[in-house]
């Protein structure tokens, strides 16, 4: 049975550039803060040789927007790692507000790791795909 993803989280200032004219956080920040959280689990989890090497870029954001946040609010993201393919990894996020961790919002991405030197798609090592993905699929019983 394989084990649940490790959860990173980030706390998150609302600033007041964040509010747009309704009067709470703009979508386009929370989308800001997904991405956010994302660099900040490579920075804090990825050995320091594979952050010299590689770079992450977005492929596709997928993000359900569930209540509104406003200024004063603490936010709270959380993400964790999901599938991957040899170019392609998923990667969760909750936007939470911390004082009842209501969610906020939740997003799905779609990243592809980018070689520092070419600038191209870049194949992981083990360790990077083992820290940042889990399988597809749940383990098969050695028969």
């Amino acid at each position: 049975m394989s084990q649940a993803p490790e959860v990173f989280e980030l706390p998150i200032t609302i600033e007041s550039a964040d509010i747009d004219q309704l009067g709470h956080v703009n979508n386009v920040a929370y989308l800001r803060w997904v991405q956010e959280a994302a660099v900040a689990h490579w920075t804090a989890a990825a050995p320091a040789a594979d952050q010299e090497k590689l770079r992450w870029v977005v492929v596709r954001h997928e993000i359900d927007y569930v209540q509104a946040a406003f200024l004063g609010d603490g936010i709270i993201a959380r993400t964790w790692v999901g599938t991957a393919s040899r170019i392609r990894f998923e990667r969760h996020t909750e936007l939470l507000r911390a004082s009842d961790r209501g969610i906020l919002a939740r997003a799905r991405t779609v990243w592809c790791p980018i070689d520092t030197q070419t600038g191209k798609p870049a194949a992981v090592s083990s360790a990077v795909r083992a820290r940042f993905s889990i399988p597809s699929s749940p383990p098969q019983p050695n028969v």
